[in-house]
């Protein structure tokens, strides 16, 4: 058995946990996957040769580094058998606040909460791919992660269209007190979802103090969104309102281009 560390600079957050899961698994000399988010590393725990692990994991672009390969004893591995479950309840939070912030955007006349649900919608996917690829085969699973793609990626094509019609049209002023009240919850919801992904780690991986200091992207978005919404307030104006709907739209794009690697 074989030992082979990475440093992956994007890895900041579970959603690009799973996507290195669901890339890796057609690799059958793989036995396992060790992560320690807050430090962006991986373990590979693997029989023979590592070329095809660092082809694969070269292909998401999240900045992998091999640091190094070592021989190993251990051939037992601890599995937590609440990470289905734990799953299922950050699948359930984000897609709930897809639905909450997708109508509350609408009634408001807000893109930066519409942005913002697309966000939630893209790590529902990234879990949900997870949870029902489970035991099914590789084809299957590349089936799944294309029509999730490609279907961010119509949404969020809609989304800029959107944007660009209130841009030049002449659309009322976004609630800005809706946005910030809505964007606060979302920021709750997600770190509840860090928190209990951290959860399932085992005791010896326990980071979760330490991984509460990166700032993921979802964070980031609810944060922008609510600074979008203050400055809607004192500019009287609903471009900030755009511009931070422009900026989600584009990180959604760049999730689901992600998704579709994992596809090919």
């Amino acid at each position: 058995m074989n030992k082979t560390v990475f440093e992956i600079s994007k890895m900041d957050c579970p959603s690009e946990e799973n996507l290195i899961r669901m890339k890796l698994d057609e690799i059958s000399n793989i036995k396992n996957l060790d992560f320690d988010i807050p430090n962006r590393k991986l373990t590979v725990f693997h029989e023979g040769g590592i070329q095809s692990i660092e082809e694969s994991l070269s292909g998401l672009k999240l900045g992998t580094k091999k640091i190094k390969t070592e021989q190993t004893d251990q051939t037992e591995f601890e599995e937590n058998s609440q990470q289905k479950k734990l799953l299922w309840s950050v699948l359930i939070i984000n897609f709930a606040f897809f639905i909450i912030e997708m109508t509350t955007g609408l009634i408001s006349k807000s893109m930066g909460l519409v942005a913002d649900s697309l966000d939630m919608l893209a790590d529902s996917f990234v879990y949900g791919i997870s949870l029902f690829a489970v035991g099914g085969s590789i084809v299957k699973k590349k089936k799944i992660a294309n029509l999730a793609g490609y279907f961010q990626i119509l949404l969020a094509l809609i989304g800029f269209a959107e944007v660009l019609r209130r841009f030049f049209g002449n659309e009322k002023l976004p609630d800005f007190s809706t946005m910030i009240i809505v964007s606060i919850l979302a920021l709750i919801a997600n770190g509840i979802c860090l928190y209990l992904l951290q959860k399932s780690k085992s005791k010896k991986e326990a980071h979760m103090k330490a991984s509460m200091i990166f700032t993921s992207n979802d964070i980031i978005i609810n944060t922008g969104v609510i600074i979008a919404a203050l400055l809607v307030n004192w500019l009287n104006s609903s471009t900030p309102d755009l511009i931070i709907g422009t900026i989600v739209f584009i990180l959604v794009i760049q999730g689901a281009i992600r998704i579709l690697k994992i596809g090919r």
